[in-house]
C-alpha cells in the first residue's frame, strides 16, 4: 500500500494509542489529520508533528454529527480510536460514560459513509468477548474471535458498545460496500500510558515509592499485556489487508499473572515493599489472553516484544517524563479517572 498517497484521519489521535498511530503513519508518508477532544489525550504526544506541519489537528467532539461530517471530509481511509474509556477502575465505576460510545461511533461512521470514505479502521477491545469464558485463571484459554457470539455476554457497557460498532461496521460492508476491519486490542501498555491501566498504575506505585505496595484483585487474575508498538503494527496491517469488516485479535498470547508483573516491576525499580492485596477493587475478567492466529495468517503479524523487554521500556519511559511530586499528589484520581491530576507527559524518544 503507498502510504504516501494516502489522506488519513486519526480519531483520538493524541492518546495513547493514537499518537503511536500517528507517529507510524508520519513515518510511512501518509497525510495524517487528528481530530481529539483532549479528555483523555495530551497534544504534547503529537506536538512536534502540529508543529511541524505534518498533522493538521482540530480539538472538537465527534459526537457532534456536524463535527464528525467535517472532520471526515475528502480522507480515504479513518482510524477510528476515539472513545470514552478508561482503565478497569474507570470501566466498572463510569457505565454511563462508556454508554456515550455507541452514539459516538455511529455517528462517526455515518459520516464515514456519507463523505465516500474508503475505509474505516475501527479500535475495538477484547471486551467484546464472552465475560464467563474468562473467569477461571487455572484453564489455558485462548480467545479466539469466533467465540463472540451468542450468547452475547460482553464486558460492560464499554464492551457491548465495541461489540455493536464491530457488528455495525459489518453490515455496512454487507449493505454499503463500504471497507472496513476491527481490530480486537488486548491489554495494550507503553508509553504515554495511563495510569488508570494496570501496567502504568504499578509503575506510578513504585515510582512514588508507596509502601505498601497495593495490588487490585488477589493478584492471580491472568492478562496478555501487549505492547503499543505491536498494536499500531498490526492496526496498520489490518488496514492494507482486510476490507470486510473482519475482526481480528491483537495481542500477544504471552500468559502474566498480575502479582507477577507487580513483583517484576518492583524488582526492576529497586523497590523494597510489602505487596498488599485488595480483592475489593474492580479487576474485571480473571482470565483474559488472546489467540493471535487468525492475525498471523490473515496480516503476517505477532507480537515482536516481549513482556519483560516492554515493561521495562516503559518504566524507564516514566522515570523520565513523570515528575515524583506530582504522580503521589494525582495518583488516587488517576487510577480510575482518565485525566486528573495533568501529570507531564512528553513523547517516547
Amino acid at each position: 500500500m503507498n502510504w504516501s498517497s494516502c489522506k488519513t484521519l486519526v480519531t483520538g489521535g493524541a492518546s495513547f494509542i493514537g499518537s503511536h498511530l500517528v507517529d507510524a503513519l508520519i513515518e510511512r508518508g501518509a497525510t495524517v489529520r487528528v481530530v481529539d477532544n483532549l479528555s483523555s489525550g495530551e497534544l504534547d504526544n503529537i506536538r512536534p508533528h502540529v508543529e511541524a506541519g505534518r498533522v493538521e489537528f482540530t480539538r472538537a467532539d465527534l459526537a457532534d454529527p456536524r463535527v464528525a461530517a467535517e472532520a471526515v471530509r475528502g480522507m480515504g481511509i479513518v482510524f477510528h480510536l476515539a472513545a470514552d474509556h478508561g482503565g478497569r477502575g474507570y470501566l466498572d465505576l463510569h457505565q454511563v460514560a462508556c454508554a456515550t460510545n455507541l452514539a459516538l461511533d455511529s455517528i462517526v461512521f455515518a459520516a464515514c459513509r456519507g463523505a465516500g470514505v474508503a475505509k474505516v479502521i475501527y479500535a475495538s477491545s477484547g471486551c467484546v468477548y464472552p465475560h464467563h469464558l474468562q473467569m477461571d485463571p487455572g484453564q489455558m484459554v485462548y480467545l479466539t474471535e469466533n467465540m463472540v457470539g451468542p450468547p452475547y455476554d460482553a464486558d460492560g457497557m464499554y464492551g457491548w458498545a465495541k461489540l455493536m460498532a464491530e457488528k455495525t461496521l459489518r453490515a455496512y460492508s454487507t449493505e454499503t460496500g463500504m471497507k472496513s476491519a476491527s481490530c480486537r486490542y488486548f491489554t495494550v501498555y507503553g508509553e504515554r500510558g495511563h495510569e488508570s491501566h494496570a501496567v502504568i498504575a504499578m509503575i506510578a506505585r513504585a515510582f512514588i515509592r508507596q509502601d505498601p505496595f497495593v495490588v487490585w484483585g488477589d493478584g492471580e487474575q491472568i492478562r496478555n499485556w501487549t505492547h503499543v508498538s505491536d498494536i499500531v503494527r498490526g492496526t496498520i496491517l489490518a488496514a492494507e489487508t482486510i476490507d470486510d469488516g473482519t475482526a481480528v485479535n491483537l495481542g500477544t498470547m504471552e500468559r502474566t499473572r498480575v502479582i507477577d508483573a507487580a513483583r517484576e516491576v518492583l524488582r526492576y525499580t529497586g523497590h523494597s515493599a510489602r505487596i498488599e492485596l485488595h480483592p475489593e477493587m474492580p479487576t474485571g475478567p480473571l482470565n483474559r489472553v488472546a489467540d493471535n492466529s487468525l492475525a498471523r495468517s490473515l496480516l503476517g503479524w505477532e507480537p515482536q516484544v516481549k513482556f519483560l523487554d516492554g515493561l521495562h521500556q516503559t518504566i524507564d519511559w516514566y522515570r523520565r517524563a513523570n515528575d515524583r511530586a506530582e504522580v503521589a499528589a494525582s495518583l488516587s484520581g488517576r487510577l480510575t479517572e482518565r485525566g486528573t491530576g495533568n501529570v507531564r507527559q512528553v513523547p517516547a524518544s
